[in-house]
């Protein structure tokens, strides 16, 4: 007869339970799951890039209804239980009750709320699970909202990240003197509070919360200093607490979690723990790795197996992107340690390593982390160091004569390296997963999640895999372009060149596509690239590009669309103002903003207004400002000489210049130019895809710069002394980048595949092929350079207009 288990939470570590009692005996539980949450397991981890946009809920789901199902798993979710009946052995929730022979605690932790007024207004939250982050979703709609995050430990600056990303003007307050000062030393704590302000986000630190204002919802922070932060929106991230109180009604014995032996039974051996919620010889645990092994315990003592929970060192990483973050072992100075610091400030690299008694105790590392697991075993075996003294800080590519190897490094590592953190996953279980058949990144994640988690122990899982299966092995191959073919990007663009494919069919049909007609994802790669390479012979198909480019204006969330004239340079005249205020009127556009690319956009326009919004904008004289297109976006320009006094050339002048003559060309992906006047740098030149710097010997022109979801300076491609140098090197890098890059891969993602090196050999050092470049810039241009708006606003196409079926919801948009 099957034994009833009730568990109560979801969450992660109770979910690994159930898969190790259905491994382990999968007809021998009737259980019973309940959650206060309205819906199952999903990965907390990756709550961050679901906050940030990186991904959705229904990526990060671990457990899906039909799991549940598939395994006759009673599912009450929504229902928090209300009370534990240890002498009937009986759960409740308000809903009912359940009978148990065995319970199963999972509840997991709280989130502190620092005892201030105003914690309890309106806009006030917390960062603990998906209800909170789509709260801070909602909140981050707004319109320039702002959010004050208070915590800078991990979870508060994944938050802060996170409602960056969103478009919030975001704030952190933190209590110590710097960031995540429990996992970093204030060396890395400084790099890592400058990288967040470079994206953007504002650090106080040493600033304790006195109050949260507002009278009926959150309108500012005040800090004990008198220091005083607008908020729409406020993040407690100050830490969680083990949720006991279940336990505690209960009569359990309860500590600051609840107590449990070595095989995770509470004082009741009825009743287990597992999670946040648990302690264990007065630790508690927060880090996903430690509670996987917990489940494993736990499912090995319901089973009647033995096994017993040793906790082990954990290693810390930040989850933002672009911010490369490790942390092990104890890193407090003392006496008898000494430190190992390596510093390489132009690109951003720290990395400390904390010895005592040729022992690594310790390390940080910022910048460049790919050695962490390797000194994370280190700290874990407790391994004599002495002999690697001298090499120790460059890692194991550099150990026992592995330089020429890199996969040496990997295949010296002992079996019981951890490899996957999150998993807490050995090398050991891997290279056993190898043996039993696994051959794919895909084979190891199934058998073992290793990388299946937060990913970023994927390159590592690869390289353990090479090591084991030598030739066997193949590294992935780079990605087709979608399931139509097998083709990469690369092979297609090479292909449509050098067989002088010069339509979408032929296309199709001499490269073996396995649809007929392409899909969403090929096709308007497939037309850019086409349109790109042969812009006398093919005829662009509106029908292949996103619905943004098809109607010449940008899709909003409510059905409506955004329209952005063009203003060359940031320049506009009354004529033109009054005209996008006698739009606005006309059409009664419901919101009227300024951009970050200094223009007007109006928001709200309804999809049948757009022909005549277009037609009266045209009437004064204003062209499309391509806001939705794959093409040149704004050329963002300082006053320059002609008003400032700091001014050393024409900024404004040139940047008009550059507008008018690359305005309306498709490419890869979209383009962002700025021309500053000085090294002031008002026109933030430094982050666009083409920054000019001008100076008074000439101009400074970089490249493959990024300011979205990754940060990026330019990289300098050349300085020249004069205005038309500057044109033509700006012109031929975009047709440089119109000609082989990836379609979708900005910039900076193609400069970093084909080097600055290869492009300043091809434009700088090489004037006939600058030349040959221009010319075919301008050929594409004599084609398409016309204002989309004119064409679709003659009467008979305000007529005709009619919405065509979008192409596919595009996140590249």
């Amino acid at each position: 007869m099957k034994q009833k288990l009730v568990i109560i939470g979801a969450g992660m570590a109770s979910g690994r339970v159930i898969e190790h009692l259905l491994a382990g005996d999968p007809d021998g539980w009737d259980i019973t799951l309940f959650n206060a949450e309205p819906r199952g397991n999903y990965n907390r981890i990756m709550l961050s890039p679901v906050l940030s946009g990186e991904k959705t809920y229904q990526d990060i789901v671990i457990h899906d209804d039909a799991f549940y199902t598939g395994h006759n798993i009673t599912c009450r979710f929504g229902e928090p239980v209300v009370r534990i009946d240890r002498k009937n052995k009986v759960v409740y929730s308000n809903a009912g009750g359940a009978p148990y022979d065995k319970l199963l605690i999972a509840t997991g932790s709280a989130p502190f709320i620092i005892p201030v007024a105003g914690k309890d207004l309106p806009g006030v939250v917390t960062y603990r699970d998906l209800d909170d982050t789509n709260a801070m979703m909602a909140a981050a709609e707004k319109p320039g909202g702002r959010a004050v995050v208070i915590g800078g430990g991990l979870l508060g600056l994944e938050a802060a990240a996170g409602l960056k990303a969103r478009g919030m003007e975001v704030t952190v307050i933190h209590l110590m003197g710097h960031l995540m000062e429990r996992q970093l030393d204030p060396a890395a704590g400084y790099l890592l509070q400058k990288d967040l302000e470079a994206r953007g986000i504002a650090v106080h630190c040493k600033g304790a919360t006195k109050a949260i204002l507002g009278k009926d919802h959150v309108e500012a922070v005040l800090l004990e200093d008198g220091t005083v932060y607008p908020a729409d929106m406020v993040c407690m991230a100050v830490g969680i607490r083990p949720e006991t109180r279940l336990a505690t009604d209960a009569a359990l014995d309860v500590a600051r979690g609840v107590n449990v032996t070595d095989q995770m039974v509470t004082s009741d051996p009825d009743i287990l723990a597992v999670g946040e919620c648990v302690e264990h010889d007065s630790q508690l645990f927060g880090l996903v790795a430690p509670l996987y092994d917990q489940a494993r315990v736990v499912a090995a003592t319901l089973l009647g197996q033995d096994a017993a929970f040793a906790p082990v060192q954990t290693a810390t990483k930040l989850k933002v992107t672009g911010v490369d973050l490790f942390s092990a072992g104890d890193f407090a100075d003392g006496a008898g340690r000494e430190d190992i610091v390596y510093r390489d400030p132009a690109r951003g690299v720290y990395k400390r390593l904390v010895i005592e008694k040729d022992r690594l105790v310790g390390a940080v590392m910022y910048g460049d982390t790919a050695d962490g697991p390797w000194f994370f075993g280190l700290i874990k075996d407790g391994a004599d160091i002495a002999p690697m003294r001298d090499t120790l800080i460059f890692g194991p590519a550099y150990q026992g004569g592995a330089q020429a190897d890199p996969l040496a490094a990997v295949a010296a590592l002992p079996p019981d390296a951890e490899i996957c953190g999150c998993n807490g996953i050995c090398k050991g279980a891997i290279t056993a997963a190898i043996d039993a058949g696994a051959s794919t990144l895909a084979d190891i994640r199934a058998t073992t999640k290793a990388s299946a988690s937060c990913g970023t122990c994927t390159g590592l899982v690869e390289q353990v895999l090479a090591s084991t299966l030598g030739d066997a092995f193949q590294m992935p191959a780079a990605q087709p372009i979608c399931g139509c073919t097998d083709l990469t990007h690369e092979d297609v663009r090479r292909l449509i060149k050098a067989r002088g494919l010069k339509s979408m069919p032929a296309v199709m049909q001499e490269l073996g596509w396995k649809t007929p007609c392409g899909c969403h994802v090929c096709r308007p790669a497939l037309n850019f690239y086409l349109l790109a390479d042969w812009p006398q012979d093919y005829t662009d198909d509106p029908q292949s590009r996103f619905v943004n480019e098809r109607n010449h204006a940008n899709i909003q969330k409510d059905g409506t669309y955004s329209v952005v004239p063009r203003m060359w340079g940031g320049m506009t005249n009354p004529r033109e103002l009054r005209a996008i205020a006698d739009a606005a009127e006309k059409y009664a556009i419901p919101a009227v903003k300024v951009t970050g690319g200094q223009r007007i956009d109006l928001l709200g326009v309804q999809k049948e207004h757009l022909p005549h919004i277009w037609a009266d904008l045209n009437a004064a004289g204003l062209v499309s400002g391509h806001a939705y297109s794959k093409g040149l976006r704004t050329v963002k320009t300082c006053v320059g000489t002609d008003f400032c006094r700091f001014g050393t050339q024409d900024s404004t002048g040139l940047g008009i210049k550059l507008e008018k003559r690359l305005w309306g060309s498709w490419t890869p992906h979209k383009v962002k130019l700025a021309v500053s006047g000085c090294p002031r740098n008002c026109a933030e030149s430094t982050c666009k895809d083409v920054g000019i710097i001008c100076v008074d010997s000439g101009f400074e022109i970089g490249v493959g710069g990024a300011a979205g979801m990754d940060l990026k300076e330019t990289e300098r491609l050349a300085k020249v002394e004069t205005e038309a140098e500057a044109i033509d090197l700006t012109v031929a890098f975009v047709q440089l980048y119109r000609e082989h890059a990836k379609y979708l891969d900005r910039p900076y993602k193609w400069l970093a595949k084909v080097g600055l090196d290869w492009v300043q050999a091809q434009i700088v050092d090489n004037p006939a092929n600058r030349a040959a470049l221009i010319k075919r810039f301008d050929l594409s241009q004599s084609i398409y350079q016309r204002d989309p708006w004119a064409d679709r606003a003659t009467p008979q196409a305000q007529a005709d207009f009619a919405p065509l079926a979008d192409l596919t919801k595009e996140a590249a948009e």
